[in-house]
């Protein structure tokens, strides 16, 4: 068995890395924000739809991996994943939004495609669960 600090650290770092993913989501937004209202403007940014394109599946794994760290560290300690509920809950919500919006993102096509609108939709309702997510998570810390 893993030893109670050890996994206390772990605690910190899944914390940490989630908060720091977060973040990562809040700047891939504003990416997508920038695209969005230049899209309307008829003005195109190749280099920020380059870039929102590229880091969107690499953060989409960063995301997914988080969600699988937390369980792997409930589980060491306590034998099984559902010792904290909503929090479980939460962050299968948030992964499971990270896989719908990444297979959307797949779809989108052209200037006016249909899947943009739940693209975006989706992807606000990331970041508001990764902030529900912490608010939770701090209450399991603290």
């Amino acid at each position: 068995m893993i030893e109670k600090q050890t996994i206390e650290y772990l605690r910190l770092i899944h914390g940490a890395f989630n908060f720091i993913v977060m973040l990562l989501f809040v700047y891939q937004a504003s990416l997508g924000l920038r695209i969005r209202s230049n899209r309307k403007k008829r003005t195109i940014t190749p280099e920020v739809i380059k870039r929102h394109r590229r880091f969107g599946p690499i953060l989409a794994v960063l995301g997914i991996t988080g969600f699988f760290a937390g369980i792997s560290i409930i589980y060491l300690d306590y034998g099984h994943i559902l010792k904290y509920p909503l929090h479980f809950i939460v962050g299968s919500l948030i992964a499971f939004s990270i896989i719908t919006t990444y297979f959307i993102s797949r779809k989108i096509k052209g200037a006016e495609s249909s899947y943009r609108n739940s693209h975006f939709i989706i992807g606000l309702l990331i970041i508001s669960l990764y902030l529900v997510q912490i608010f939770i998570g701090l209450g399991i810390l603290l």
